[in-house]
């Protein structure tokens, strides 16, 4: 999800100021992606540049409320209504550390599999338990996030038993050390002797 679309879709319920921001996205999400408040002003400046909210006089506290524009709304419903695509994505980096570690000499790549389940186990326990601990209809929001990331932590230890398979059908056995002709040479003459 982009903070900036996050945002326009927090200012579609209404105007509110940065902290208000901050707070309505990370109980949208369950606190499961923590935003910085510097975050969500960078982010209103860009979207003020871009004509998609404008500013509102500040309240008697000195807060600067911002509202949403036609333009924003216009934007955010296309957003709504793309699919994401896997290219919008982050790279995945766990698959790109596990290929290096694959080409990197002296690195444990069963280790590197076998620590990564292990942190993955624990994360999905722990986003288990989280997802069970409210029933509220109010939380259905951070739920449906929680239950995003089950899902997503059950598929990478999936594709970790994968990787774990395919080292063991496909890496090959450590190579014997060469010795030197002489010294094969020596041992046969003191066999002979």
């Amino acid at each position: 999800m982009s903070i900036r679309h996050g945002l326009l879709a927090l200012l579609e319920r209404g105007q509110m100021y940065g902290y208000q921001l901050r707070a309505a996205f990370e109980e949208s999400t369950g606190s499961t992606w923590p935003l910085n408040i510097g975050q969500v002003y960078t982010t209103l400046a860009r979207l003020e540049r871009d004509g998609l909210v404008r500013p509102l006089p500040e309240n008697e506290s000195g807060q600067r409320p911002y509202e949403i524009t036609d333009t924003g709304r216009a934007d955010l419903a296309l957003w709504f209504a793309t699919p994401i695509s896997r290219g919008d994505r982050p790279r995945d980096e766990l698959a790109i550390k596990l290929a290096l570690a694959l080409t990197t000499p002296g690195v444990d790549v069963r280790a590197v599999v076998q620590n990564q389940r292990t942190a993955t186990m624990r994360a999905l326990q722990e986003y288990t338990r989280l997802k069970y601990s409210s029933d509220k209809p109010e939380d259905l929001p951070w739920r449906l996030v929680l239950d995003a990331m089950i899902f997503q932590a059950e598929a990478e230890v999936r594709w970790l038993d994968h990787c774990e398979t395919s080292l063991v059908r496909h890496r090959p056995p450590p190579a014997r050390p060469v010795e030197h002709p002489e010294a094969v040479d020596r041992a046969g003459d003191e066999a002979r002797r």
